[in-house]
């Protein structure tokens, strides 16, 4: 038995102000988030984004091209409440980060990853007062405290829409360094995403694409691209 699925009800979709921020209407009457909350948006630029998503419904309602209407529910419904847990659970990824566990082999890669991550690390010393350093190898070893906590403080700093879109930045990629690459300007979506598969690229230089890897990837690409928009759009 097929599942249900809500289906549109309304004709027109518009933008509106309301107390706190913008909202988006359906036929006049406010949307809200499914546990019943008013859905405040801190932008316009937000608000009209989620108004095309309902806009672009037809028949059933479809979640999966809602990503705008999905991030602005879990800001509202579940960053908000837990704000502080969500950005703790971010800021243990510094410690583990992506861009500081290296391979010990190929000298190939090696030096790929060298070249596209050490800049990163750079940048976040520079610009984020952060030092993380490189380790050869899986085994984890802990990364000084002061950096970690004064990348706790500044995963804190987010407001509950900023982190709605930096968890998928940071759990996707991966690295909290290349989540502030994107939210800072230092990197497109596009290449700190890149620089988040080096090793599944070099991969499949030397053994060939796997179709169902390449579909799964491509999910998650199209999926960090979103939260990167979403970031943008509610600044």
């Amino acid at each position: 038995m097929a599942e249900w699925a809500a289906k549109r009800f309304w004709k027109d979709t518009t933008v509106a102000e309301t107390e706190g921020g913008f909202t988006v209407h359906l036929d006049g009457r406010p949307v809200r988030t499914p546990a019943k909350a008013p859905l405040i948006l801190p932008t316009r630029a937000l608000a009209e984004l989620i108004a095309a998503e309902w806009d672009a419904q037809e028949g059933a309602i479809d979640p999966n091209t809602m990503p705008a209407t999905r991030g602005a529910n879990a800001a509202i419904d579940k960053v908000a409440v837990q704000h502080a847990e969500v950005a703790d659970m971010l800021s243990d990824y510094g410690d583990s980060d992506l861009l500081c566990y290296r391979a010990e082999h190929p000298r190939e890669l090696v030096e790929r990853q060298a070249e596209g991550w050490d800049p990163l690390l750079d940048w976040a010393s520079e610009v984020l007062e952060v030092r993380l350093e490189p380790r050869a190898g899986v085994m984890h070893a802990p990364q000084a405290t002061d950096a970690l906590e004064a990348l706790r403080r500044r995963t804190h700093a987010l407001n509950a829409f900023e982190l709605a879109a930096f968890h998928d930045l940071v759990a996707l990629s991966g690295s909290l360094i290349l989540g502030f690459a994107v939210t800072e300007g230092r990197l497109t979506p596009e290449e700190a995403w890149a620089l988040s598969r080096l090793d599944e690229a070099f991969q499949i230089e030397q053994w060939g694409e796997d179709e169902e890897a390449s579909e799964a990837s491509e999910i998650k690409r199209q999926s960090f691209l979103q939260a990167a928009l979403f970031y943008r759009v509610v600044n």
